[in-house]
């Protein structure tokens, strides 16, 4: 697997071992270094007589080193993966040392046990065994939440704040047993508002409802169309089987890369692409979920500001906004035009998506002609009638878009929802710059 410098930095537990891998990518550190179809290892020279010895599955992307590091990867896994991409021409022994094929032929014993497992028949009674069961840990979760939030609004949330921590990761966790880890999100949210500004429960209380509806929702299945029970599923956090997906057609366009986001929360990173269709004039977030130290199945090779030609299958829903992408291949970059003249029409864009959806998650929008404007000591987005959008997390990114703009207004892509909106990219002198 051939990985770009920065795909690989992405595996690095923390910044300390980014840097330290690094410095490691020096091959006057390396005693011995060696790569064939299968493997890359080396052997580094540390504080200690003995060199450590570094070995990586380069098919599977797997790592393991003889250091004492309980990081994974190691600082020297990274530094050797790093030298091999920039100088490949180092690596010049292909016959891998015993060390290095013990540890692939026990690699390969247990992948093909795991495959025997997996190409076993299917019990379908067992499965809809477990299915009933889950259905009915959920229900139990939900029920329990319910009276939770019930129980806050009856006491009144003017204590909230003196609560702390405890209060909301206990029903979270009580969420995760339940196996409802869409809810879960949902109540470590409710927990993360920002008690000290003011105006914090208008921002409590939206949450709040939030998770009253989804489970008032689930409650009330039977009574609701499919498309929105598919809706109810994925709040809670039933998944769908995405081989399943992408045996649909799915949707052919050029899609233009509009955004990348990033998110972490514990040891694992969300990656967001906000992509946009140049002949359906439809929207799509695909997202991607790398864990600390792993690199992601069938990695998304792409970048904000690309486009591709591309078939993208929609997850069911009210609103369809994630997708998978099936099949793509570069193409040329093409004119965009924004589809949005004025706040006024996202505004109603707005109103449709929440009369479908209760729960309303961020979107896309390209808007012609915004201008940033300080008003209040915060930074705004004014469109050529003069309304305003305040903007959101504009700490990252004002002056960047101060510079671009030369304070004049520009074509520009916005992700948010109702009053608050990120500026991702705008057009500069006809050309796409992501912020």
């Amino acid at each position: 697997m051939q990985l770009t410098e920065e795909q690989i930095l992405t595996l690095a537990p923390d910044e300390a071992s980014k840097k330290a891998g690094k410095d490691l990518a020096n091959a006057a550190k390396w005693v011995t270094k060696g790569v064939n179809q299968q493997a890359l290892w080396g052997e580094c020279q540390g504080s200690g007589s003995k060199p450590y010895q570094t070995q990586i599955d380069v098919l599977d992307m797997a790592f393991k080193c003889s250091c004492p590091s309980r990081k994974f990867p190691c600082k020297h896994g990274l530094g050797l993966l790093l030298l091999h991409t920039r100088q490949k021409q180092l690596f010049i022994d292909s016959a891998a040392p015993q060390w290095v094929t013990d540890w692939l032929e026990k690699r390969t014993e247990k992948q093909e046990k795991k495959a025997a497992k997996e190409d076993k028949p299917v019990d379908e009674v067992a499965q809809a065994k477990r299915q009933q069961a889950r259905s009915l840990k959920v229900s139990d979760g939900v029920e329990e939440l319910r009276l939770w939030v019930k129980d806050i609004v009856r006491n009144g949330i003017i204590a909230m704040p003196e609560k702390g921590f405890t209060f909301f990761e206990n029903m979270a966790k009580r969420m995760i047993d339940a196996q409802a880890p869409g809810l879960a999100n949902m109540v470590r949210t409710l927990g993360d508002t920002n008690f000290f500004v003011e105006g914090w429960q208008t921002t409590f209380l939206k949450q709040l409802l939030h998770i009253y509806i989804v489970t008032e929702g689930f409650r009330n299945s039977s009574q609701i169309n499919d498309a929105l029970q598919q809706d109810v599923k994925t709040w809670i956090g039933f998944t769908q089987n995405q081989d399943e997906l992408k045996e649909q057609e799915g949707t052919t366009d050029t899609w233009m890369v509009l955004a990348k986001q990033l998110f972490e929360q514990d040891n694992i990173t969300t990656e967001r692409y906000w992509l946009y269709g140049v002949n359906t004039k439809q929207y799509a977030l695909v997202l991607q979920f790398i864990v600390r130290g792993a690199l992601a199945a069938n990695h998304l090779n792409i970048t904000a500001g690309q486009f591709i030609q591309a078939a993208l299958v929609y997850y069911p829903g009210s609103m369809p906004l994630r997708a998978i992408i099936k099949k793509q291949i570069s193409t040329t970059p093409v004119t965009i035009h924004a589809n949005y003249s004025n706040w006024l029409q996202v505004a109603a864009a707005q109103t449709t998506v929440a009369a479908a959806l209760p729960v309303q998650s961020d979107r896309a929008y390209l808007i012609k002609q915004l201008k940033p404007v300080q008003y209040n000591k915060q930074w705004w987005l004014q469109d050529a009638d003069s309304n305003m959008m305040l903007l959101k997390n504009e700490q990252r990114y004002i002056w960047k878009l101060l510079a671009l703009s030369a304070g004049h207004a520009l074509d520009m892509v916005v992700i948010g929802n109702e009053a608050v909106y990120e500026a991702a990219g705008v057009w500069q002198n006809g050309l796409y710059k992501p912020l």
